[in-house]
């Protein structure tokens, strides 16, 4: 399993959000450049982070983003399942495209699913709080 660079992105936007400052936002601006990526791509992954209630987005000369609810509150899996789109690992596992002549007999469809159950299992067991709990040395990093 491989993450998209939207979820890498995503999980590097909560994580900034929730080391700043309880009541300071944050602008994808200054995201992007303490992260040194593109501010383009992070409007799109803000934009579905709030859309799912992740993140709060506030609009003016004073808004900017901050987290929706506590770091706590935020489950790992969640957000995997919220910005990965297309967690069909192999051609079997979608119908509509499943091309696969030994579908029927195929064990490997299984055992599959079993691995991602599991991977998704991993990260449904920690929140954004124990992403975020080296805070002093997040904070350095980031020259926040």
């Amino acid at each position: 399993m491989r993450f998209t660079r939207y979820t890498d992105y995503a999980f590097r936007v909560l994580i900034y959000l929730a080391v700043k400052p309880e009541g300071e936002r944050a602008t994808i601006k200054e995201i992007a450049d303490r992260y040194v990526i593109s501010e383009n791509h992070l409007m799109k992954v803000t934009h579905r982070l709030g859309q799912q209630g992740f993140v709060h987005t506030v609009r003016g000369r004073l808004g900017g983003l901050e987290l929706a609810r506590a770091p706590a509150a935020i489950n790992l899996g969640d957000v995997v399942r919220c910005c990965e789109d297309d967690l069909v690992l192999v051609e079997c596992f979608d119908p509509a495209t499943n091309q696969c002549r030994i579908t029927a007999a195929c064990t490997l469809t299984g055992i599959i699913g079993e691995a991602l159950d599991a991977f998704l299992t991993v990260f449904d067991r920690y929140t954004l709080a124990d992403l975020a709990a080296p805070r002093s040395q997040l904070l350095r990093l980031l020259s926040m």
